[in-house]
């Protein structure tokens, strides 16, 4: 498993498509999954660190963990299949449970777990960004200004 960070959360135009862009942290290549606009805003304000007024469903979640005491330790971005990414939420308790990587994601930044992918998914699906001169956020924006939903499958 690679362990990867998270770069940020963009919506694609014209479609209006949010895109979740994870970037190994030991590594050079780049993940990005397409996910959902709720998913992309609940993993936007826990990046900028926004308490919503009210507990998002994440927010929810991440209390319901500490009330029970158990912690989430990873994310595992496990599998690709037809264009859907696969995770899997690992406890402290050892239970693992299936989960969307955007849901995953979106609890991990709220928790502090890491977030791994599988060097297959990663193989398959992610991509080089080549270095320049310019800072990590605008390669991200180029970067997704050049690729379409079709181009890595739907995802989330």
């Amino acid at each position: 498993m690679l362990q990867m960070e998270v770069v940020g959360v963009r919506v694609e135009m014209p479609s209006n498509q949010p895109i979740v862009l994870l970037k190994e942290a030991h590594g050079e290549r780049y993940l990005p999954i397409w996910i959902g606009m709720t998913e992309a805003t609940a993993i936007a304000m826990a990046q900028a660190e926004e308490p919503p007024p009210r507990p998002l469903t994440h927010d929810l979640f991440r209390d319901v963990l500490d009330a029970l005491g158990v912690r989430l330790n990873t994310v595992n971005i496990v599998a690709l299949r037809d264009g859907i990414f696969f995770a899997d939420l690992v406890f402290s308790n050892g239970v693992e449970v299936s989960a969307r990587p955007s849901d995953s994601i979106a609890l991990a930044l709220r928790t502090g777990a890491r977030i791994f992918a599988s060097e297959d998914v990663v193989r398959e699906a992610g991509v080089i960004i080549p270095d320049d001169q310019e800072d990590e956020v605008e390669k991200f924006r180029e970067f997704l200004d050049t690729i379409t939903p079709e181009d890595f499958g739907r995802a989330g």
